[in-house]
């Protein structure tokens, strides 16, 4: 951190002093970096700093355009309001790092959030077994319920990093013609959701620090929260996790467990909500998520090894739909 970052985090949290311990990422396309450091004399022996440069640009597939450059600085606008307006109302069940301090220092936008590996979940897995795949759609069931029908304002009005309107560059080289062409159709179907939450927008597995034992998990990287229908962070944190024939041969279980703890979530929040009608709604808007992303990934990597079977299989699912139903077609 430069002087002047150190002295922040000084101030903030009433600490003698700081140094740095590890390096945990740097932030993607060199936007910053993500560091663990320990502090003295203060409350607290360490936290986790998101340093963001609001300069970098170097994105590693190439896609340096002026466009994806105003994406990722909307991107950590929407991370720090996530923190200052709406973190708080996650509970024990879809825990996230709580944001002890955040300012803008120099061109970087600077956020001081508390150590989740010191309240418990200090594991990182690469592979899933079935007890993780679970922390994880109970920390998203939880997470949906907390937010269901409430409006993302000063967060994405869409979420999800992969949303359409965010990415016709993407769209604009997509080989699949067919797909292409339904694009459009497949986002209105999503959008016209009457059931509509917040969206994590970026669940994939690195995301998540596990406890000791992989039964429960924190959620970190909020940078792409805002509104819409559940099954996005579903499908997403499946085909980050799973490979296709596990997507395949576990979709129906790993959608039933979701659901039940969806349906648990929202009773215990006493939220007025017609349980029954958001399922059987969700359920059929799970291949939709699932396509949604698929075309995103199609225009975005064509070589990507999550493009297989199962997600073609969905997405042609989709389309003789959307050719029986009324939705327009984008030529």
């Amino acid at each position: 951190m430069d002087e002047q970052v150190v002295d922040f985090v000084l101030s903030a949290l009433g600490a003698s002093s700081v140094r740095e311990v590890s390096l945990i990422q740097s932030l993607w396309s060199g936007y910053g970096t993500i560091s663990r450091y320990n502090l003295e004399g203060g409350e607290r022996s360490s936290v986790v700093v998101k340093a963001v440069s609001l300069e970098g640009a170097n994105h590693p597939r190439g896609w340096n355009t002026s466009l994806s450059h105003q994406r990722k600085l909307k991107s950590y606008e929407v991370e720090t309001a996530w923190y200052e307006k709406y973190a708080s109302a996650c509970g024990e069940n879809c825990q996230v790092p709580k944001c002890l301090a955040s300012t803008k220092i120099d061109g970087q936008v600077v956020l001081v959030l508390e150590d989740v590996d010191a309240i418990g979940y200090a594991r990182r897995v690469q592979q899933v077994a079935e007890v993780e795949v679970k922390a994880v759609l109970s920390w998203l069931a939880n997470f949906h319920a907390t937010y269901l029908q409430q409006q993302p304002v000063g967060l994405w009005a869409v979420g999800t990093y992969w949303h359409l309107e965010t990415r016709p560059d993407e769209l604009d080289v997509l080989a699949d013609k067919t797909l292409k062409s339904y694009a459009s159709a497949i986002d209105a179907r999503l959008n016209a959701a009457k059931y509509q939450t917040f969206v994590h927008g970026d669940a994939k597995l690195a995301n998540f620090c596990f406890s000791d034992d992989g039964s429960k998990v924190a959620a970190v990287d909020f940078q792409y929260v805002g509104g819409g229908c559940g099954m996005k962070d579903v499908a997403y944190f499946l085909g980050s996790c799973l490979g296709e024939a596990d997507c395949e041969s576990m979709e129906e279980t790993l959608l039933n467990f979701y659901f039940d703890e969806l349906a648990g979530a929202i009773r215990q929040n006493d939220a007025q909500i017609d349980i029954y009608a958001l399922i059987v709604e969700w359920r059929e808007l799970y291949k939709y998520a699932w396509t949604d992303f698929h075309r995103f990934l199609k225009g975005w990597s064509p070589g990507h090894w999550k493009i297989n079977s199962y997600s073609e299989r969905l997405s042609q699912e989709v389309i003789r739909t959307l050719k029986n139903t009324t939705h327009g077609i984008d030529k």
